[in-house]
């Protein structure tokens, strides 16, 4: 009965595997939040990539004379520049051009489908954005 008290109290005492137990507390949420910084990097990585391509479109419709030769020039820049960007691809890539009402002002919006970026497999638990992203940058025309 002596020994059976002295094994019981020397293994409630005892430390190995304590590091064991910790990890497999503290890996699932470690994973969780690692993948979540993965995902949403990658996500944020297209966004800003996005949001400068529209920037970039914008700044390039002014030398346009009119609205037709700003929207070539768009195109043609979008054509030229979006595979340079590693997280997006010309052919998912919708865009709105256009003059404002008062025609001031000239408004490029990209919208793009995130759907084949490698985030939405990680986790299924991952809340994450959604697979649209639009972004949009507004120029005046002419110094005005």
């Amino acid at each position: 009965m002596l020994t059976v008290a002295r094994t019981s109290h020397g293994f409630l005492r005892s430390r190995n595997g304590a590091a064991a137990v910790e990890f497999a507390l503290v890996a699932p949420i470690f994973i969780l939040l690692f993948m979540g910084m993965i995902a949403y990097g990658i996500y944020f990585g297209a966004m800003h990539s996005l949001q400068q391509l529209a920037a970039d479109a914008a700044r390039i419709s002014i030398a346009g004379l009119d609205v037709g030769e700003r929207e070539r020039l768009v195109t043609r820049f979008l054509d030229t520049h979006t595979n340079g960007y590693v997280f997006l691809d010309r052919d998912k890539l919708q865009i709105e051009i256009g003059d404002s009402a008062d025609g001031t002002q000239f408004t490029v919006t990209l919208s793009y489908d995130a759907g084949d970026l490698p985030i939405w497999g990680l986790l299924d638990r991952l809340p994450l954005p959604g697979e649209i992203i639009s972004r949009s940058s507004t120029i005046r025309i002419g110094g005005i």
